[in-house]
């Protein structure tokens, strides 16, 4: 089960858990020294990557044969409790199921250019799909003049937090260099160069330089579309709900060989998320911005052993 949560995709790699067996229930607990405190203030993002480590949890109790209940928060006064997953009864695999556990291990954050070839509309309509089963919603932005303001909002909110040393440094901090054996953090083999993708049509949100150089990794095509994960609330039970709702929808894409880019920085900051919430006219909270598309085979970036993240 812990080998199947901690390939969760979680903020700059930062893996931002740790795991207690409790009788017969597995907890998933927050390792705040992992906590990005300037650029994630309130621990939203740090939630997010929780919730998706436990539905990291409940499909590998499911590849067990076992039905899992998941109980969010399960104890105020333990709030670095973030949930515990147990069996209940027992019921084969589906195919669904099975499908998305086989998906587990080359599922990965697309941070480079993507690969000619469209996503199927029935596709994106399952992603949608598994965030509403979540308790989330995934809507899709359909139209170029917007995707082009979401670009500029990104723009706009990446040069604030370059302008805010503490930001960077903290941002620099989960950049790896070339060789680095850190079991942690984004490779500089996954850091694309800040004007290497999609810069002449301006639908490809940019990535996050981490003040790197980043690699080059031109020449693809613009994502085959671009879409906003919400919540109705905002609170830290949403957030572990959207947390859970990004993994199943992202395992399901790398199903069939769709993955993602991910992009927060606009939503960092209050000024720029609520422009993002008025731009996408939401009636709820966005938490990420989501782009897909079609790549070639790329590897996963690199998890911490087992032996880190349990606890007694």
């Amino acid at each position: 089960m812990i080998a199947m949560a901690i390939r969760a995709p979680s903020l700059h790699n930062t893996q931002p858990w740790q795991f207690r067996h409790d009788r017969n229930a597995i907890e998933l607990r927050i390792d705040l020294d992992r906590w990005l405190r300037h650029s994630d203030p309130r621990g939203r993002e740090l939630m997010i990557s929780c919730g998706a480590a436990l539905f990291g949890l409940r499909l590998g109790l499911r590849s067990l044969g076992l039905l899992p209940v998941t109980e969010l928060l399960p104890d105020p006064a333990q709030p670095g409790l973030a949930g515990r997953v147990r069996p209940a009864g027992y019921a084969a695999m589906n195919r669904v199921e099975a499908e998305l556990a086989a998906a587990v291990p080359h599922r990965h954050t697309h941070r480079g250019a993507f690969a000619p070839g469209e996503v199927a509309t029935r596709l994106l309509a399952a992603f949608a799909g598994d965030a509403a089963a979540e308790g989330a919603e995934l809507s899709l932005v359909d139209r170029v003049g917007v995707t082009h303001q979401l670009v500029g909002l990104t723009e706009a909110a990446a040069a604030g937090q370059r302008a805010n040393p503490e930001v960077t440094a903290e941002t620099r901090s989960w950049a790896r260099p070339p060789g680095s054996q850190a079991r942690d953090g984004v490779p500089a083999w996954a850091i694309a160069h800040p004007s290497a993708v999609d810069s002449p049509a301006r639908l490809r949100l940019p990535q996050r330089d981490f003040d790197q150089q980043g690699s080059d990794q031109s020449g693809g095509v613009p994502p085959s579309a671009t879409a906003v994960l919400s919540t109705a609330g905002d609170t830290p039970a949403d957030w572990l709900r959207a947390g859970q709702a990004l993994h199943r929808l992202l395992l399901r894409a790398a199903t069939r060989w769709v993955f993602a880019s991910l992009q927060s920085q606009p939503l960092e900051s209050p000024r720029y998320r609520q422009e993002v919430t008025d731009l996408l006219g939401l009636t709820g909270f966005p938490h990420l911005l989501l782009q897909f598309g079609r790549s070639n085979t790329a590897p996963a970036t690199p998890r911490r052993p087992q032996v880190e993240l349990r606890t007694d």
